[in-house]
């Protein structure tokens, strides 16, 4: 089925230095949506993610490291879907969900429906590193940060008034949040020795039942690396991205399809838009090629290099 929806893209060539790329979700992000304050803000917290990634790339330091930064900087701005300001589900509770994965060994690591965590990604890259397993859940995957040292935070933490009117006007009637927008963060690097890494982090969808899990945390579908393909991180409607196994997917196309980066992130785009799915994805090869994809009308999203002026944009006319 043809999907008549546009793909926005904008990729880079070869780059021998880094690369880094940083999300805050998509959906239907138009200029009139946004006042002239909420445009500053989101500009100023993604220019202020690509300064903890860049600081770090910029240094020789490693990929993992500076993905795990950027978000960690996203996880803490209220106007994001991903720790402080996570939506709430149907129970009204803040279930975070994140993950985050090593492209030189493919080490990775995923936490889901989290409560006590202040950094979700922090505590994915703790199973990762700190644990025998990928992917821990609930209680028990607090129980393990806590354990291991990782800093809580209260409810109160998470909880943001914008928020909680969100949730109310849903539980009022409202369809909000459905299909409009998706504020999971994400970043993905290239570091100066050829390595590539990715993170994911979100609050899910508002309103969320039974203790839903979409694709962030799903390793291969909202978040992949791989130094010998791409390493990719997406937001949007979640179920669509598992079904595709969307972020592996980019990786396998350029990897054993050999087709270019660009190529392959916008036909996963083409094909989760066939099913019925709205979104985005960032990605970075491996000779340092970075940008974005997106069939929604806009997308939080900015890239850094080291011989390149910064990219900052929102909407699908940038």
């Amino acid at each position: 089925m043809a999907d008549s929806r546009p793909i926005r893209s904008h990729w880079t060539p070869h780059a021998d230095g880094w690369t880094l790329v940083v999300h805050g979700g998509a959906g239907q992000l138009k200029r009139l949506l946004l006042s002239e304050e909420a445009d500053a803000q989101a500009r100023a917290a993604i220019t202020a993610a690509l300064d903890a990634g860049s600081a770090i790339l910029a240094a020789g330091g490693a990929a993992i490291d500076a993905v795990e930064a950027a978000v960690r900087v996203l996880e803490d701005d209220p106007h994001f879907n991903a720790g402080r300001g996570a939506v709430f589900s149907a129970e009204g509770v803040n279930e975070l969900d994140a993950a985050i994965m090593n492209g030189s060994n493919r080490d990775a690591g995923a936490i889901s429906a989290v409560t006590k965590t202040k950094h979700p990604v922090a505590l994915a890259r703790a199973v990762m590193e700190q644990s025998p397993h990928v992917m821990l859940t609930g209680a028990g995957a607090d129980r393990f940060g806590a354990e291991h040292g990782l800093e809580q935070a209260a409810p109160a933490w998470f909880h943001t008034d914008e928020r909680w009117r969100q949730y109310e006007e849903l539980r009022a009637g409202g369809t909000f949040d459905a299909d409009l927008k998706y504020g999971t963060v994400g970043a993905v690097a290239r570091d100066a020795a050829g390595h590539l890494a990715a993170a994911t982090s979100t609050g899910g969808l508002t309103g969320k039942r039974w203790n839903r899990i979409g694709d962030s945390p799903v390793i291969g579908a909202g978040t992949w690396a791989d130094d010998r393909g791409a390493a990719t991180s997406c937001t949007g409607s979640g179920e669509h991205f598992i079904r595709v196994g969307a972020a592996h997917e980019v990786s396998a196309r350029v990897r054993l399809a050999r087709q270019p980066l660009g190529q392959a992130g916008e036909g996963v785009i083409g094909e989760i838009g066939a099913l019925g799915g709205t979104g985005g994805l960032i990605s970075v090869d491996g000779d340092g090629r970075g940008g974005w994809c997106f069939n929604s009308q806009g997308m939080y999203r900015g890239l850094a290099r080291a011989d390149q002026p910064r990219i900052v944009a929102l909407y699908g006319d940038e």
